[in-house]
């Protein structure tokens, strides 16, 4: 049977990484992808310590330039031959209040986080169907299901991203090929910390918003964060099924979360949600 080979986005870091590594583990020939490759010292040792280094190939991509992404499948068929998964896991936030975000901050982080993960689905659709198989996993997230305070622009981004894979995930299934969403709660990757970016008017003093986003500061920063191994290996686990669930919340707040929305009356649930973040002070 020919090798699994699997691609990722985002790999220099948090579930990208350790996917790679794990997907590694578990047999597969893995293509970890990254914007800058100068960043790519953290994974080849994760990957030298977990002794998968012969299984890991590091290139450059941007999934911001969509141009660049057939030649970049087509340097991969030429090299493996096909291509079995992909992972679209590239993105960052956008932290500040809706109010104070600009278009051009909401514009970017939907380049990275949603036309970046079409671009390059559909830069594989190709070689799938000829293969008549595949795994395309979408890493979305909890706030692709529900709204959250500060955090408006990341969670429109992956509405659109859950939308999107499940009409795809309807098209594709009949050629054999899996669309499947990844939808982890808190976990320790950074991407609210390292990872993200404030809107340039949320950080003034100025925005009518300065107070509570200081308060949405402190909160975000006191909320428990799982490990992200539950996350990878969750991925894994996908990749080896030939028949997944469209959908994988992924850590208990996320459960926890999607229960209180579905069970709760609205009004209740704003309510909690607007005492416990403290944002029905001005």
């Amino acid at each position: 049977m020919p090798e699994k080979v699997a691609v990722l986005t985002g790999a220099s870091s948090g579930f990208g990484l350790l996917t790679s590594v794990e997907l590694a583990k578990a047999g597969f020939r893995v293509i970890a992808s990254m914007r800058d490759l100068e960043k790519r010292e953290r994974l080849l040792q994760a990957a030298a310590s977990a002794k998968v280094s012969d299984r890991i190939d590091v290139r450059a991509l941007d999934v911001t330039q969509v141009d660049a992404m057939p030649e970049f499948v087509d340097s991969v068929i030429r090299d493996y031959g096909r291509i079995d998964v992909l992972v679209n896991n590239a993105g960052f936030a956008v932290g500040g209040f809706a109010e104070d975000i600009q278009l051009g901050e909401l514009r970017l982080q939907f380049e990275t986080n949603f036309f970046g993960a079409v671009a390059m689905t559909k830069a594989v659709l190709t070689v799938m169907r000829q293969q008549r198989s595949g795994h395309i996993i979408q890493i979305s997230s909890i706030g692709g299901l529900q709204g959250a305070v500060s955090v408006s622009s990341y969670s429109a981004s992956k509405h659109a991203l859950e939308g999107w894979s499940e009409s795809l995930r309807l098209e594709m299934n009949s050629l054999g090929i899996q669309v499947v969403l990844v939808e982890p709660g808190a976990f320790d990757t950074g991407v609210w910390t390292s990872g993200a970016v404030m809107g340039q008017e949320a950080k003034k003093k100025t925005s009518p918003n300065f107070q509570r986003s200081l308060r949405m500061r402190e909160v975000i920063a006191r909320i428990p964060k799982a490990n992200p191994i539950a996350v990878a290996r969750t991925i894994v686990a996908i990749a080896q099924n030939p028949h997944p669930k469209l959908r994988y919340p992924v850590g208990r707040d996320a459960n926890m979360q999607l229960a209180m929305k579905r069970f709760l009356p609205w009004k209740w649930y704003e309510k909690l949600i607007a005492n416990y973040l403290g944002i029905d002070q001005g």
